[in-house]
């Protein structure tokens, strides 16, 4: 049996499945192994199975067995087993481990790399996966490479001519369902003579 995969966030006595048999007598039913932390319970009538507690997202995929017995004579039995996964909801936003940095820049430099921004993300899978960008900022002298988080200069800067400060706004953003999650760090860049 592979049931639906449950979210995360399932209640207790949420129903995951319903084992059946096809057999002349009434059967009991019971979970005989592999639910060692006890997250599922068996209705011994009617087969079907819901969940006890709360999730602990590490502890799965489980694989429990239920055996069906029975009712008339315990030696006889059948087992089969049953494959439960869950699903990491979007819970966390990115976060960048500093959310102000300050760089220098050179003057005169061609186009370079200023910095790599790397933001973390406690979801698993797609929920986790980043992507770059630039919020607000001098979009015309600056650019992020949207999957390494590096911060690129697109021209030289002229410290007697321009401006000597920079802020841009660089975003992290997660590829979460059911809606993706950003975080954000600001990046001053100071021009230097």
């Amino acid at each position: 049996y592979q049931p639906a995969p449950l979210s995360e966030k399932t209640l207790p006595e949420t129903f995951v499945v319903q084992i059946s048999v096809l057999y002349k007598v009434p059967v009991i039913y019971s979970i005989v192994s592999g639910d060692g932390k006890g997250y599922f319970i068996i209705d011994s009538s009617t087969g079907i199975v819901r969940t006890r507690k709360n999730f602990k997202l590490e502890d799965f995929p489980v694989t429990f067995n239920v055996r069906a017995t029975d009712s008339s004579n315990p030696s006889i039995f059948n087992d089969v087993s049953v494959n439960v996964e869950v699903i990491d909801e979007n819970d966390f936003p990115p976060v960048f481990p500093s959310s102000l940095l300050e760089e220098r820049l050179e003057e005169n430099l061609p186009a370079t790399r200023i910095v790599q921004l790397k933001a973390q993300d406690s979801d698993t899978g797609r929920n986790g996966f980043l992507t770059y960008g630039i919020l607000s900022g001098d979009g015309l002298k600056f650019r992020i490479d949207e999957a390494t988080g590096i911060l690129y200069s697109t021209a030289s800067f002229d410290y007697e001519e321009e401006r000597t400060e920079y802020q841009v706004v660089i975003y992290a953003e997660d590829d979460g369902i059911p809606e993706k999650k950003r975080g954000y760090c600001t990046v001053v860049i100071k021009i230097i003579d």
